[in-house]
């Protein structure tokens, strides 16, 4: 008995240490997962402290900025901590039995064993947990592809969508559940769109979505996706929701404010809404209605408990137990509508709003609303009329326009709709109604029949004016309309209205490049390189471009004042004697400006010419023109940079005297020149260029010269002799001897009868050259003692004194 009853206590005994040293390990598992120790933050710190202290280390230890190995799961302590005492239940739970939940220990995991992501394994009835089933509850998110592009992007312009990314084997992605069902609980009936994202199976729409690794959590607002970088608490993510709706959804209604609030159905074409309540921000439920009939309804928000609301709540006679809402329409002293419910939820409001979108009688603004207020007629329903009232928006026509409505509020029918147009706002479809501009109002009945605009109607003889003969008499239309629908005989297709509410396109603009430049901040500021690198590659590629741009211009500035050797030509061993070419600056533009010498701009072309500036005129006839002008463009382009040379030409035909004149001017002074009378006397100077020196009174010439081969054999005399006198031009430029082309009577006439195209062409070839040397100062000058006048009358006067 002794035997037994020491072995029953060694074994009480053993017992004991076991469940102490259990005890003593559960302890330090609680006090190593501290989280006031994990947030640095004393037991008695209120929370702005907490949260003050949450967003430093989550920022500090976020895994996007943060590249310790230990990062991530420092960044989830930091997380769960901050869930703990961020809630005054879980807190006062933590702080009295040392737990994260109801009956939880913060050290363990909701699947009853502890838990390390990355250090350790955790055990339950699936060992490794690893493959996990998914949820049945969430296979109803579940979001594809195709199914994502045509049901959830349009959808997503009348409510947000909070989108998770995951994937089977994701332990952040097991650690973040219960507060993401939670989360769903809590947004899903108030109209926020849920959908979850596998990675391992729908990797298409994650890389649309822009979501490279799960965890990730995605809010989707007007097709705009949005990515969440916050601890992934229930608090944080309603706020993400908030945040992505558009501002000024809801305006604060006042004593003040509430007259204009109501009034401005005039200019903004839609019903009012106010809703009473006692707190002091706008509840999520409320932007969220406001976000899905944003298009169709104006909303205020009420606060009963503010002291400047006292005469509004006093007007309206509101119940302060309840939330309210009033729907006011063109009457802004009486609503329409009311509704009152202590838990206001999400399918009354819509129910209450979409019964009343429209005003009594609105005003066709653009197509869509048009489109919904004047359906096309089905087969298999009841016919559906509008009544239009064609009108102005001068002060003079609002009496008709009240009345119009009087009578639209008085005669409402399911078949019958009423509404109205400003003519000078949607003059093309009046156009179309009426066949001229109507300086009266006037009403017209039609029913739409095809999507592409064709309707049927009639127009209301005597037109409105708000008078009870004229209710009276469209009160009897339509009763005609009632009892025979072949009353409406007219037919016309109607054009597209114009949207009148559509921004002008500088705000559109400025509205793209703010959330662009938004985005942009937020993909910098949370992305990894491997998300940035797209980003990052289109900078570098702009800068690139730009900066290159501005390189090489910079550079290529300096080269205008450079020389550039312009292209050679071929030479002969005749030429060797001109000497080394040389260049002259690249033009600035990619034409050549030439201009005509006539009596007007002979003066200031010549004569009044600037000092150092040389005008280069071609000599030409009307048979010639076109040829030399090209020709004489085309040798003289690389020239026409330089800014002391202009470039004109002279019709002989037009002054055929002028030539002459210069030449015997010019003989006179220089007698050794040794000009014949046969080359004073002749008049063919076709082809011939002259570099004027007006303030110096000289010129330097140029004789034509044929360069080209002749294509005809039979006229080998003829070559013979060109080639002998551009040999001789060559050898004395200054020289005005031609009788080596005209020895003998035949010779005269066989040159006189080559005078072809070709020859014309080629009487320029040696211009370029010609130009270099002139560039140079080569050439020989002649001087004048004064230019002759382009006036005939004048020179022959000269001549004889």
């Amino acid at each position: 008995m002794t035997g037994r009853r020491t072995n029953r206590n060694h074994q009480t005994l053993i017992l004991a240490i076991f469940l102490l040293l259990l005890s003593a390990q559960l302890v330090k598992t609680a006090s190593e997962y501290d989280p006031y120790k994990i947030l640095g933050v004393s037991r008695s710190a209120n929370q702005p402290e907490i949260k003050r202290a949450y967003k430093n280390l989550a920022r500090e230890w976020h895994p996007d900025k943060n590249k310790d190995p230990n990062a991530e799961d420092m960044f989830i302590k930091i997380s769960k901590s901050y869930e703990i005492l961020s809630n005054e239940e879980r807190r006062s739970n933590f702080d009295r039995y040392g737990q994260m939940d109801e009956n939880q220990p913060f050290g363990q995991s909701q699947h009853h064993g502890f838990r390390n992501f990355h250090n350790s394994f955790y055990f339950d009835e699936s060992f490794f947990h690893f493959h996990r089933s998914r949820d049945f509850a969430d296979s109803k998110y579940l979001l594809h592809h195709a199914q994502f592009n045509s049901d959830i992007l349009p959808d997503s312009h009348k409510r947000p969508y909070l989108i998770k990314v995951t994937s089977e084997w994701c332990f952040a992605c097991i650690h973040i559940e219960p507060v993401w069902k939670e989360t769903v609980q809590q947004l899903e009936p108030l109209g926020v769109g849920i959908g979850i994202v596998d990675l391992g199976y729908e990797r298409r729409l994650a890389t649309q979505l822009g979501a490279h690794r799960a965890p990730s959590i995605i809010g989707l607002v007007n097709g705009k996706v949005t990515f969440f970088h916050q601890a992934v608490v229930r608090e944080h993510l309603q706020q993400f929701i908030e945040d992505l709706l558009p501002h000024r959804l809801v305006e604060k209604i006042t004593d003040d404010n509430y007259l204009a609030f109501l009034d401005s159905w005039h200019v903004e074409n839609k019903p009012s809404v106010l809703l009473f309540d006692q707190v002091p921000v706008v509840p999520l439920l409320y932007k969220l209605t406001a976000f899905a009939f944003r298009d169709y309804v104006r909303f205020g928000y009420v606060d009963q408990g503010d002291t400047h609301n006292t005469r509004l709540l006093r007007q309206f006679n509101i119940n302060t137990y309840a939330p309210t809402m009033l729907l006011f329409k063109e009457d802004t002293e009486r609503p329409v509508d009311v509704i009152q419910a202590r838990g206001m939820k999400r399918q009354l409001m819509d129910e209450f709003v979409s019964n009343n979108k429209f005003l009594q009688v609105p005003r066709l603004v653009n197509q869509q609303l048009f489109d919904e207020l004047c359906p096309v007629k089905q087969f298999h329903r009841r016919r559906k009329y509008c009544v239009l009232l064609i009108t102005g928006e001068e002060q003079a026509f609002l009496p008709g326009n009240k009345a119009f409505v009087d009578f639209a509020t008085a005669n409402k029918k399911e078949v019958l709709r009423f509404s109205y147009v400003y003519q000078r706002q949607q003059q093309p479809l009046c156009l179309a109604l009426l066949n001229q501009v109507s300086l009266t109002p006037q009403v017209v009945i039609l029913e739409r029949r095809s999507p592409a605009g064709k309707v049927l109607y009639r127009s209301v003889n005597g037109g409105w004016n708000g008078s009870e003969e004229d209710k009276y008499h469209l009160q009897e239309q339509l009763e005609l309309l009632q009892k025979d629908p072949t009353y409406l005989s007219l037919d016309a297709t109607l054009p597209e209205l114009n949207n009148e509410m559509a921004p002008i396109f500088i705000i559109q603009w400025m509205n793209a490049a703010y959330d662009y430049i938004l985005q942009l901040y937020d993909e910098l500021l949370y992305s990894n390189w491997r998300e940035m690198m797209p980003i990052l590659s289109l900078i570098f590629s702009a800068l690139f471009i730009l900066f290159g741009t501005v390189i090489i211009q910079a550079f290529s500035e300096p080269g205008e004042n450079k020389p550039q050797k312009p292209k050679q030509q071929p030479r002969t061993e005749d030429d060797a004697s001109s000497g080394a070419s040389t260049s002259s600056r690249p033009p600035k533009k990619d034409f050549v400006e030439v201009t005509e010498l006539t009596d007007i701009t002979y003066t200031s072309n010549l004569i009044k010419l600037r000092p150092g500036h040389i005008n280069v005129v071609l000599v030409l006839t009307n048979a010639s023109k076109n040829a030399l002008l090209r020709k004489f463009a085309k040798e003289v382009f690389s020239f026409s940079g330089t800014q002391t040379l202009h470039f004109s030409f002279l019709n002989a035909d037009k002054h055929y005297h002028w030539m002459p004149s210069l030449l015997r001017s010019a003989s006179d002074a220089t007698e050794s020149m040794g000009h014949s009378e046969e080359d004073e006397e002749s008049s063919d100077y076709t082809g011939h260029v002259l570099a004027l020196n007006g303030h110096k009174k000289y010129f330097c010439l140029f004789r034509p010269v044929f360069t080209g081969d002749d294509p005809s054999n039979s006229e080998t005399s003829f070559s013979d002799r060109s080639r002998k006198s551009r040999s001789r031009s060559r050898s004395s430029s200054h020289s005005r001897s031609r009788s080596s082309s005209r020895e003998d009577g035949t010779g005269t006439k066989s040159g006189s009868s080559r005078a072809t195209s070709i020859e014309v062409h080629h009487k320029l070839d040696r211009l370029g050259l010609w130009m270099e040397r002139l560039m140079e100062g080569t050439l020989p000058r002649l001087h004048v003692p004064a230019w002759p006048s382009l006036d005939e009358t004048a020179n022959t006067s000269s001549t004889e004194s």
